[in-house]
C-alpha cells in the first residue's frame, strides 16, 4: 500500500486538502506565474481574475480547442439527418408523384438541411462548452477561502488543485511564493461532499412536472374531442374585427361594409386617353402603325411574351399547332376549334390595330389576355407576329439589293 503524500490525510475524521489558491498583486504577476506553474509541469490548475488578460492562454500553454471539430461534426451530422429524412419520407416511405418531378432532388431539400445544420451545431456548440469547461459544477476548491470572493473585484488568483501529480503541499507552496504570492492559502473539500444544491434539484423537478403537463393535456383533447371551439393562446389575426365580403355594416347610412367605386373617377395611372396605344384604334379606324419603338430589343420582348402566352396554341412559328391543340387531337377532344394559323390571307390583311385588339379581348374561342399581359407586352408581340408573318410569306423585294442572291442582282433568274 503506497503511502500519503506530505501534507495529505485519508483519515476521514480530518478535512481533506483540495488544492492550494495563491494570490497575486496584479495581471502581469499573475501572467508570470501562470508561465512559471506551467513550466514547472502543473497540469490542473487555474487562474483566476475579475477580467480578461491578454496573453494568459499562451502563458497557461491551453491548447486550441476542439470545439470547433465538435460543431463542424455536429453539423455534418445534422445535414446528412435532413438528408436521410426527407429521402426516406419522399422517395421511399410515401412517394407522392408531382405533375412528373422526381421524388428526389437535392435543391428541394436544402432548406430542412440549412436549418437542421444550424440547430445540430448549436446543441454541440452549448453543449461542448459544458463539457469542456466541466460544467455545470457546484463547487470549487478555491471557494472554501474567503479572500477568493474579491477575484471578481480586484483579485488575482492561481489555484493548483491536490489531484495534480506533481502536487505536494509544501513544494508547491514554496513554488508558488517563488514566483510572486502575496498569500498562500490551503483549500479544503466540504465534509458533505459535492452536492447539488436543494433549490436547483426541486427547481429543475418543477419544471420538468410543468414540462409534461401541456403534452398530457393535448393527448387528452385528441383521444376526447370537444364540440367548443379550440383555444387560440395566440390570437393573431383568427379574431381581427372585420366585415366579410358583401357583409352588413354599421358605419356608413347604406349600411354596406364594401364600399363601391367612387363615380366620374378613374383609378390613378388608369386614364386611357390614347386611343392609337390603348385601343389600337386613330379615328375610330383600326391602327396601321404601331405606337411604340420598333427596334431589336422590342423584338426580342415580342418573342418572349409570345412564346409564353401565345405559341402554346398557336405554336412558335404561328402555325395552329402548339402543344395545347396536339394534346387536344390525341385526346379527342370534343367540339375542340384548332386555333388560326397566323399566316392565312385574313390574318396578313389585319392591320396592327386589330390584332392588339384581338389579344386584349380574344377573338372567337380565343379568351382575352388584357389581365395577363401588359399593354406594352400586347404591342411587342404584334411586333413579333408581323415579323413571324414576314419570314413565312416574304419576297424578293423584301430583301434589300445588296443581300440578294447573284442570280437574283438582275432582277430575273437565269
Amino acid at each position: 500500500m503506497t503511502e500519503p503524500r506530505a501534507g495529505l490525510t485519508t483519515d476521514p475524521s480530518e478535512p481533506r486538502v483540495a488544492g492550494l489558491l495563491a494570490e497575486f498583486s496584479g495581471p502581469d504577476a499573475l501572467r508570470a506565474a501562470a508561465s512559471g506553474v506551467r513550466d514547472g509541469g502543473y497540469r490542473r490548475w487555474d487562474a483566476h481574475s475579475p477580467f480578461p488578460i491578454h496573453g494568459m492562454e499562451r502563458a497557461m500553454g491551453i491548447r486550441p480547442t476542439i470545439l470547433p471539430w465538435l460543431v463542424l461534426g455536429a453539423g455534418i451530422g445534422g445535414a446528412a439527418a435532413a438528408l436521410l429524412l426527407q429521402w426516406w419520407t419522399n422517395a421511399v416511405d410515401y412517394p407522392y408523384w408531382i405533375s412528373g418531378k422526381p421524388l428526389f432532388s437535392l435543391p428541394a431539400n436544402i432548406p430542412v438541411m440549412f436549418e437542421l445544420i444550424v440547430l445540430f451545431s448549436a446543441f454541440a456548440a452549448i453543449g461542448g462548452v459544458l463539457v469542456l469547461n466541466l460544467l455545470p459544477q457546484y463547487w470549487h476548491p478555491a471557494f472554501s477561502a474567503k479572500r477568493f470572493a474579491r477575484v471578481t473585484s480586484d483579485g488575482f488568483f492561481l489555484s493548483i488543485d491536490a489531484s495534480d501529480p506533481r502536487f505536494e503541499p509544501a513544494l508547491t507552496r514554496r513554488l508558488l511564493e517563488s514566483l510572486g504570492a502575496t498569500a498562500v492559502e490551503v483549500c479544503y473539500a466540504p465534509a458533505t461532499g459535492r452536492r447539488v444544491p436543494r433549490a436547483v434539484t426541486w427547481t429543475l423537478l418543477i419544471v420538468a412536472a410543468l414540462a409534461v403537463l401541456p403534452p398530457l393535456w393535448i393527448a387528452r383533447v385528441r383521444q376526447s374531442p370537444s364540440g367548443t371551439p379550440r383555444v387560440h393562446i395566440i390570437q393573431d389575426m383568427d379574431f381581427q374585427p372585420r366585415y366579410p365580403s358583401q357583409g352588413v355594416g354599421t358605419y356608413f347610412d347604406d349600411r354596406r361594409a364594401s364600399r363601391p367605386p367612387v363615380p366620374n373617377t378613374v383609378a390613378e395611372g388608369g386614364l386611357q386617353t390614347d386611343s392609337h396605344y390603348f385601343r389600337g384604334q386613330v379615328d375610330g379606324r383600326w391602327a396601321a402603325t404601331l405606337p411604340i419603338l420598333t427596334d431589336m430589343e422590342q423584338m426580342q420582348r415580342g418573342r418572349e411574351r409570345f412564346n409564353i402566352y401565345c405559341a402554346t396554341c398557336h405554336g412558335l412559328g404561328g402555325q395552329g399547332d402548339g402543344m395545347t391543340h396536339v394534346r387536344a387531337v390525341k385526346r379527342g377532344e370534343t367540339g375542340w376549334v384548332q386555333p388560326r394559323s397566323l399566316h392565312v390571307a385574313n390574318v396578313l390583311k389585319q392591320p396592327v390595330g386589330q390584332l392588339f385588339n384581338t389579344i386584349t379581348h380574344g377573338l372567337n374561342t380565343m379568351p382575352g389576355h388584357a389581365a395577363q399581359i401588359p399593354v406594352d407586352d400586347r404591342w411587342a408581340i404584334v411586333l413579333y407576329v408581323r415579323a413571324l408573318q414576314r419570314s413565312q410569306n416574304a419576297g424578293i423585294d423584301d430583301v434589300p439589293a445588296e443581300q440578294r442572291p447573284a442570280f437574283f442582282q438582275g432582277g430575273t433568274k437565269p
